[in-house]
């Protein structure tokens, strides 16, 4: 077995590279016309790799959404405080659970792609069943909370009677955490190796099964509100279950999904020491946006400015779904690029999804902008609230842009491990910029709405401009070697003796 210093000196002297890479040597030096023609094609095959991969994304997570948004529109239908404190439920939970489970997760897109590039196929199944571990572990303490969301609510202020019912309909919701316990690092193993269109299938039978399911529990067991709840927890363990029976009878995961083994006990600080930085990149920005509708509540007229609010984060989440994909297709490509050693691919799709990000996010600030004028009669018929989502529509233009290019540069730190330097960005960006701009703006120039989507906008940039300063002064091939020596320090002896010399070879 070579060490990693002989690996990575040998390295550099290694003329076996891979096949798109040495045409992209060969296109510097070569004939003009072969010059353009290889360009083209590797900029082709790049395109081709991460739409494949960013189409099914956006499905998945339209799918997996919806979930949630049905179950909320069916309790709609029982009352006017059902609704309500479904929607409290939801939000708490979204803040204090899912939000922290899926950022915990996004470190198997750094663990799991980058061991899937270096064909360390064996850690892909180690490392899911160490997430699977920790994020359950994390859920305990979490279920507690939601266990008593009724109490913490009443003692925030909020109205008893609604924080009551949120408090029963939380409760039902507690095996849904737990579920997404596990369905987290199956959705991220599953992408690190670009198998994408089961998941799509999966999430798409699960929303089918969803639906009559809400409605039978709501309806006609007699559960109310707390059968919406329950069936999410339902569906949310099909989801699990289908994704599972997958994983143990196809092909595509049979090299990459190991039998449950103790194995998946040990260093569980190597995942954490990803996981806590990869939560809190998630996190600080999510909770961000969420402080928007609680500073609306204390602004002039709360009920207008948190209805519009409330629009502006939707329609800002919705307009987001296209770069997400982007985000898990380039955190895709990066991870297993930099495993394998190819730095030029890695640097190859960065490049190809920023190009990709700034033609989706000028389209979609567009089209927004287009439609400013009707888009409030999709959720008001108060005139209102129409003019003034009118007048913020120009605003969400611009955040969506900057929403889109920090997001794909938030895939592209999660593919290369720097999920500390993305905490740090969004930390600085949002809580030392942002949401004090948007305070000064909304409550002492007295701007409104305004004021504090303006001030969101500010982070939004800062954020953008400081992911774009690391990502350009990136140095790949020592990402590369960096990606390389994480995987390595990671394997089990018994995984990496099995390994060829031609496996950990570092390709620059």
């Amino acid at each position: 077995m070579e060490t990693s210093e002989s690996i990575h000196s040998r390295g550099h002297e290694n003329n076996m590279l891979h096949p798109l890479l040495a045409k992209a040597d060969t296109v510097v030096f070569g004939d003009e016309q072969d010059e353009v023609k290889c360009s083209k094609a590797l900029v082709w095959e790049e395109v081709k790799k991460q739409c494949w991969i960013a189409g099914p994304m956006v499905s998945v997570n339209l799918l997996q959404f919806s979930l949630q948004m049905i179950s909320v529109m069916v309790v709609g239908h029982l009352g006017e405080l059902a609704l309500s404190s479904a929607s409290i439920a939801t939000s708490f939970a979204s803040v204090t659970g899912f939000t922290l489970l899926m950022g915990m997760g996004c470190a198997l897109e750094t663990l799991c792609g980058q061991a899937y590039g270096a064909k360390q196929y064996h850690l892909l199944g180690i490392q899911v069943q160490r997430a699977i571990f920790a994020l359950f572990c994390v859920s305990i303490p979490v279920a507690v909370v939601w266990a008593y969301m009724g109490n913490i609510l009443i003692a925030f202020g909020q109205d008893p009677s609604i924080s009551i019912e949120a408090g029963k309909f939380a409760r039902w919701m507690i095996p849904s955490l737990f579920a997404y316990a596990v369905l987290q690092p199956l959705v991220k193993f599953l992408q690190t190796q670009s198998i994408v269109f089961p998941m799509m299938l999966c999430s798409a039978i699960t929303l089918c099964f969803h639906v009559p399911i809400c409605w039978a529990l709501v309806f006609k067991t007699g559960l109310g509100s707390q059968g919406a709840a329950l069936a999410s927890s339902i569906s949310n363990w099909v989801n699990v279950a289908l994704l599972i029976l997958y994983i143990e009878i196809s092909p595509a995961c049979k090299r990459t999904w190991t039998s449950f083994t103790r194995e998946a006990l040990h260093d569980i600080r190597h995942f954490l020491k990803l996981a806590v930085p990869s939560s809190l990149m998630i996190c600080l920005e999510y909770w961000s946006f969420e402080m928007l509708i609680l500073f609306s509540g204390l602004l002039p007229n709360p009920k207008l400015e948190t209805s519009v609010l409330s629009i502006c984060l939707n329609t800002i989440s919705l307009a987001y779904m296209i770069p997400f994909g982007l985000s898990a297709a380039v955190s895709t490509r990066v991870s297993n690029e930099l495993g394998a050693g190819h730095s030029h691919a890695a640097r190859l799709a960065v490049y190809v999804v920023f190009f990709m990000t700034i033609m989706e996010a000028l389209m979609v600030g567009c089209l927004l902008f287009s439609i400013r004028n009707v888009w409030g009669y999709a959720y008001s018929n108060e005139k209102e609230v129409i003019d003034y989502v009118a007048s913020m529509i120009p605003l969400l233009a611009a955040s969506s842009i900057l929403d889109a290019i920090q997001g794909t540069l938030s895939g592209i730190a999660r593919g290369c491990g720097w999920q500390k330097i993305g905490a740090y960005c969004n930390l600085g960006a949002y809580y030392l910029v942002g949401i004090p701009i948007a305070v000064l703006l909304a409550f002492v120039l007295h701007i409104g709405g305004r004021g504090l989507w303006l001030g969101i906008i500010c982070g939004l940039c800062v954020q953008a401009v400081l992911l774009f300063l690391v990502t350009s002064c990136t140095d790949w091939e020592q990402q590369a070697r960096n990606a390389r020596e994480r995987v390595y320090t990671s394997a089990l002896p018994e995984v990496t003796d099995d390994i060829t010399k031609d496996d950990i070879k570092y390709q620059p």
